[in-house]
Order: C-alpha cells, then sequence, then structure tokens
C-alpha cells in the first residue's frame, strides 16, 4: 500500500509523511514477513528524507518497515518536494537523504561542495513514466512520441483533441504534469522535446502524484504523466495511454520497462546520502535496511527492482 498525505501541494506547499508502525505486515503490505520479531528499541533519532514522489513510495514503505521490525523509537520523516526541490534542501545541508528520479545535476553539485556537502549516490530501481487519461476515454490506446512532443512543445498550442490527431473527436484537451522542479519533469521534457525544462506551461501542475491522478481521474478529456506506480496503483481511476517510438506501441509493464522496451520513458531511480549523515548510526541502520528490503519493496509499489550487484555495491560503499 502506498501511504502518502493528501495535502495542497499544487499551491506550492510539500507533502511530508512521516513512517508510522503498522498494527501487523499484512495490513501495511509491505512487511518483510508476517511474524517477524518486534522493532528493536536500541537507536533513537530522525532521519531527513525529501525529494522525489516518485521515488517516495519506495523510501516510505522501507521507512514503514525498518520502524516495524527494526527501530521503532527512529523517526523518519518523509517528505515531497520534487527531486530538483529535495536536492535545493540536501545540496545546503537540511536532509540526511534525497529521493531522486534523475541523476544530480552539475550545478546541484557545486551547490553541494560549496557547502561542504559529500554525497553517495546509489539506484534503487527503475520506473517508466506512465502517459494517462481517464477511463472514460475510448479513443485514445496510443500516442506516438512525435504527437506527446506536439502537444507538450514549448509554445504548443494545442488545445483540442481533434488536433491532436484528425481522426480524434472535437472534444476539448486539458493537461496534467508534475511541477518544474520534479525529475519526472526534467526527464519527460527531456526525452520528449529535446531538452530538460523545456515545455508549455499552461497545464495544470503539482509536485503530488496523487493530485494528478485525482485530476485525471475526475476529467474525461484530460492527459497526463508520471510515475508508473502512480498508475498501478489507480488503474481503476486512470486508463495508460502505450507510447510508439517507432517501434509500435508499447504500454509500461514491469517486463517492457525491464527489458528496455518501453522507449524513451524508461528512467532510472536514486537515493542520494549524505556522507556526513552515515555518521550517525540510526541513518546507517536505515540505509543498510533500505538496500537488504529495497528490491522486494521496489516490486511490490509497482517499480522494476535493480539488481541485486547494485544493491550489494550500494552496502558496500557505506561499510
Amino acid at each position: 500500500m502506498i501511504i502518502v498525505s493528501l495535502l495542497a501541494v499544487a499551491c506550492g506547499s510539500d507533502t511530508t509523511s512521516t513512517a508510522t508502525a503498522m498494527n501487523s505486515a499484512t495490513s501495511s503490505g509491505t512487511g518483510t514477513s508476517t511474524d517477524a520479531a518486534p522493532a528493536k528499541d536500541t537507536l533513537t533519532g530522525t532521519i531527513e528524507i525529501d525529494g522525489s514522489s516518485t521515488v517516495f513510495p519506495v523510501t516510505e514503505a522501507v521507512a514503514e518497515d525498518f520502524r516495524l521490525y527494526e527501530q521503532a523509537d527512529v523517526r523518519v520523516n518523509v517528505a515531497i518536494s520534487g527531486t530538483g526541490g529535495g536536492f535545493k534542501r540536501f545540496t545546503t545541508g537540511e536532509t540526511d537523504i534525497s529521493n531522486a528520479s534523475r541523476h544530480i545535476k552539475e550545478k546541484e553539485r557545486d551547490q553541494a561542495k560549496e557547502n561542504g556537502i559529500e554525497f553517495i549516490e546509489m539506484r534503487v530501481g527503475t520506473d517508466g513514466l506512465s502517459v494517462a487519461v481517464n477511463p472514460d476515454n475510448d479513443f485514445v490506446d496510443c500516442l506516438t512520441v512525435e504527437e506527446l512532443n506536439a502537444i507538450w512543445a514549448p509554445g504548443s498550442s494545442i488545445s483540442n483533441w481533434s488536433e491532436v490527431r484528425s481522426d480524434f473527436p472535437d472534444r476539448p484537451l486539458r493537461l496534467y504534469g508534475p511541477d518544474t522542479d520534479s525529475g519526472t519533469f526534467d526527464y519527460f521534457t527531456e526525452e520528449i522535446n529535446g531538452e530538460a525544462q523545456t515545455s508549455r506551461s499552461d497545464y495544470t501542475a503539482s509536485a503530488d502524484d496523487n493530485v494528478l491522478v485525482q485530476g485525471i481521474g475526475g476529467d474525461r478529456n484530460a492527459l497526463g504523466y508520471f510515475g508508473y506506480a502512480y498508475y498501478i496503483e489507480n488503474s481503476d481511476k486512470i486508463k495508460a495511454v502505450a507510447v510508439d517510438n517507432g517501434n509500435g506501441c508499447i504500454t509500461p509493464s514491469p517486463v517492457t520497462i525491464a527489458d528496455g522496451s518501453y522507449t524513451p520513458l524508461s528512467r532510472p531511480l536514486f537515493i542520494y546520502v549524505k556522507v556526513a549523515s552515515l555518521e550517525r548510526p540510526e541513518v546507517k541502520a536505515f540505509v543498510q535496511y533500505y538496500m537488504e528490503v529495497g528490491a522486494k519493496l521496489t516490486d511490490e509499489v509497482g517499480y522494476v527492482a535493480a539488481d541485486s550487484s547494485i544493491y550489494a555495491a550500494n552496502l558496500a560503499a557505506i561499510k
């Protein structure tokens, strides 16, 4: 189960969810074992995490299980402000871990260096950005990369479905997507429009993918995009659109994301860990636990787990 806090982030505020112990592993759906031993009460402290809404479900699931099975007295605050927003806090030393759906940018590296922040990048999985419409939309099953570009390109004035394709009906087109601090926005615009951060701006934007899901689910003329896990969690409310990059229409799935056929919208997911924070035993224990159970929980929330050798390398980097 994906646990999120539905705050009004569309107006620019962050969404924060504090991981809390569940009554049972069965109720959370993310427990490592239904008869696991109670959490060990040996560590205390607070771990601050912010960043990508896409990586949020994985990190939140890890945080829940960490408190349930490992360290009940460690508070893990997991916020959503988008990959870029998370890096703004991380590179000034406000957070211990930053969720990211893209690599850190050079200017963000420079900011971290200026503030004496050393970090370790850890890959935790792969996502397939999902293009979605309202389930009542019975005429869109697949869009080409060229059509997506025509819709989302800077300066695009397309406002009717009939302008996308001549055999589409004469109906208004309303767009939903992540805000400009989002790594999802960066990746989508780079792959679809040819340059990151280049996009039309007249669409409903939010840092919280659940806001986008709700918007598309309530608007029969909507089109939007977000991380695959949010589509899986809400597949009864929205419909995924296949993407044709010249090799036929491919729908996102664990198989097509893992084998690379869902191109160009498959992308890696990361957490960035502040080296200084690893000197605190509660942070080191959390990151170790993340690498031990991350593959299972990444699969459970709907993404594709990284190879076991990657998790092993991540563990080796902090020992």
